[in-house]
């Protein structure tokens, strides 16, 4: 009998899918967007400023790829529907959703936190998956399968004092990663990642200090390069997971 070999290509390979990235123009969600593109995917950009999508899609349309920026805050209900529209109008199917949109307020004391900033950081980083993947996973189920990519936080599990609205909603979205896994089974998967400290845009506020305190806090000893939240991503979006459902994946270095 031949042995029969895996091609690890084909098995990360994206083409003929369309990818819709929340928080698509920058940071994490970029490195995501050009890596769907290098996969051979066709890429929806999204976030709120427009101009910056036409930046990134510029990019991925570069590496031969069909890229369509749209503006959307995901932080509002409706804002979201017109999203998920736009997605389909533009593509004729969505077959992967990364909701990779996020925001972590600063405050000073717990106390100080209002009900605005409670609201708008759990509306962005919780309910906003929650909403496009109710609009969208119907539809990938409709069209044969699909792959929804949640992108959470390390706070969600190693939560501080400082990212406590953040920390709450991104654990609630790790619950929801486990159980829309099982409404939508068995032919879209849901899954998530869990990344620790990356050297974004972000990371240019942070303190020596601080840079130090979290090298220090990570079995590799160092933050993680935007680039290497590229593997994860492909492969929960590819078959390459195809048995790999409701999980959470840390993407952090080696946390402690």
């Amino acid at each position: 009998m031949a042995e029969v070999r895996i091609d690890p290509g084909g098995l990360f390979s994206l083409a003929g899918k369309t990818v819709l990235v929340t928080g698509g123009s920058r940071g994490l969600g970029r490195e995501m967007c050009l890596g769907f593109a290098a996969a051979g995917a066709d890429v929806v950009v999204s976030s709120r400023d427009l101009g910056a999508c036409e930046m990134v899609a510029a990019e991925v349309e570069a590496l031969g790829r069909r890229a369509v920026p749209v503006a959307c805050h995901v932080g509002r209900w409706d804002e979201l529907t017109n999203l998920a529209d736009a997605a389909m109008k533009a593509s004729g199917r969505v077959d992967v959703l990364v909701n990779n949109a996020g925001m972590s307020p600063v405050y000073g004391s717990v106390a100080e936190i209002g009900e605005d900033l409670w609201d708008k950081t759990v509306n962005v980083n919780m309910r906003a998956a929650f909403r496009l993947t109710a609009l969208l996973a119907p539809k990938m189920v409709a069209a044969g399968g699909g792959a929804v990519v949640n992108v959470s936080s390390i706070g969600a599990v190693r939560p501080t004092r400082d990212i406590v609205p953040y920390a709450a909603a991104k654990a609630g979205l790790n619950a929801m990663t486990a159980a829309l896994a099982k409404e939508y089974s068995p032919s879209v998967r849901v899954n998530a990642i869990m990344p620790g400290a990356f050297a974004t845009d972000v990371a240019e506020y942070w303190s020596d200090e601080a840079v130090e305190r979290v090298c220090g806090m990570t079995a590799l000893g160092r933050v993680g390069r935007p680039k290497e939240i590229v593997g994860t991503a492909l492969y929960l979006a590819s078959d390459a997971s195809s048995f790999t459902n409701g999980a959470v994946i840390a993407v952090d270095g080696g946390r402690d």
